[in-house]
């Protein structure tokens, strides 16, 4: 089991109770940048840490380089959240966010989709591949 999983799954809770928050206060079919400031304002509300956009130490054959990844939250170095505002989740919103969570080694992620009429049904949980296998 990977070492941060249990403490991602726990705060993944309270990052989804926070998305509740915020959707019932905004509801759907807002800005996306709009979602993510009263996010970042909630999580601070309910003591989630969070940090937005950081930078991030990429190799490639021996190089490395850092690159500031345009990720929209990281809860307490271990939860990657991805919010959205769209008709439709794709399967490249996924991917992208499989991405950040293999290139950060962190083994969980919440996609979250504002623009439903019911967050529930925008909300989706990915794991990265065998980070929740003993």
């Amino acid at each position: 089991m990977h070492e941060l999983f249990q403490k991602a799954d726990a705060w993944s809770f309270k990052v989804i109770a926070a998305a509740i928050e915020v959707h019932k206060l905004k509801g759907p079919g807002i800005l996306e940048p709009i979602y993510e400031k009263c996010m970042l304002w909630e999580c601070h509300l309910q003591h989630i840490p969070v940090v937005q956009q950081l930078p991030v130490s990429i190799e490639y054959k021996g190089h490395v380089f850092e690159q500031p990844l345009r990720l929209d939250l990281l809860v307490d170095d271990c939860l990657i959240v991805e919010l959205k505002s769209v008709e439709k989740i794709l399967p490249i919103h996924k991917a992208q966010l499989l991405s950040y969570m293999r290139l950060l080694n962190k083994p969980l992620g919440l996609l979250i989709n504002f623009h439903e009429i019911l967050l529930k049904n925008g909300i989706h949980r990915l794991i990265l591949p065998g980070a929740n296998q003993p």
